[in-house]
């Protein structure tokens, strides 16, 4: 009797076991399956978007630019995200002005604030600040804009038409940033300069003079080229990336909404993990620290 009962134990431990076993290969399969799917979603779209490249390449190629169209897009760009730049280089200026002063204070070399300052606005704060920004901003809008036009088939009657929706949709956008974005930038390190210098001398009594002059001759014409570079390539990825989401919108207003958020969340990320390695990249061409 009793070595009965041990056998019925041992097998419904085997059995337990046996089930347990079964249960983590079902969770490891289930990780396996959420992995690959996030890599072949990522690289879809990263095929569409290379996609999407090629008929912007082709536009170019082709010459009608329709420059009305890009000098509107130039206002709601540029001129539209002015402030929003302005606010947020100025402040964000200060802000580092303001903590790097209290550190520097404490060795007597307060008067290099306005060094550190020029070249972490040029070369990080300022063009990253500003795509962010604009991707709040502008992406949001063109991914609304273009996505509510394909749920209402709009897009669909242009092609009807004869009028390629890339050509007259994406590329205006397109050229607009690649004009806009660099601009935009340098306004915001303009600002951040600006709002750091008052900060400074009017503040903390620092003299303008020495302020200026450090900040001269630490700051490199390739340190604010640097930043510049660097909006030029994100207004392109905020371009890239917002109109993809606006043209792959689907199922109505739900679908919109979701791309529009998307296109901000995607644009975004993608400027962050791309700005560390432009700043690898571009640090061989213009080393940290080698200005003057």
């Amino acid at each position: 009797m009793r070595d009965e009962i041990g056998t019925t134990r041992c097998l419904h431990a085997t059995r337990a076991l046996d089930i347990h076993l079964r249960m983590e290969s079902l969770r490891r399969m289930e990780w396996l399956a959420l992995v690959g799917r996030v890599f072949l979603g990522v690289l879809s779209s990263l095929g569409q978007i290379a996609a999407l490249m090629r008929e912007l390449g082709l536009g170019l190629r082709s010459g009608v630019w329709r420059l009305k169209l890009v000098a509107q897009q130039i206002v709601a760009i540029g001129y539209g995200s002015q402030l929003v730049v302005v606010v947020t280089g100025a402040f964000t200026g200060a802000v580092f002005a303001f903590q790097s002063y209290a550190k520097f204070k404490t060795f007597g070399i307060e008067s290099s604030v306005g060094a550190i300052v020029s070249v972490a606005l040029c070369r990080e704060l300022g063009p990253v600040l500003a795509g962010l920004m604009v991707s709040g901003r502008v992406g949001a809008s063109m991914a609304a804009d273009i996505g509510t036009m394909k749920v209402t088939e709009q897009i669909d009657a242009l092609r009807v038409m004869g009028v390629h929706p890339v050509d007259y949709l994406v590329l205006p956008r397109f050229l607009a940033m690649v004009i806009s974005m660099p601009l935009l930038v340098a306004e915001s390190i303009a600002f951040g300069l600006m709002a750091s210098c008052a900060l400074i001398v009017y503040g903390f009594d620092v003299p303008s003079g020495w302020f200026w002059q450090h900040t001269i001759d630490h700051t490199d014409v390739l340190d604010v080229g640097i930043g510049m570079f660097k909006g030029l390539v994100f207004g392109i990825i905020i371009t890239l990336v917002s109109c993809h989401q606006g043209l792959i919108a689907e199922n109505g207003a739900v679908g919109v909404g979701l791309g529009t958020t998307r296109a901000v969340v995607f644009s975004s990320l993608t400027i962050l993990i791309s700005n560390f390695f432009l700043t690898i990249a571009l640090d061989y061409v213009s080393p940290m620290g080698s200005g003057g």
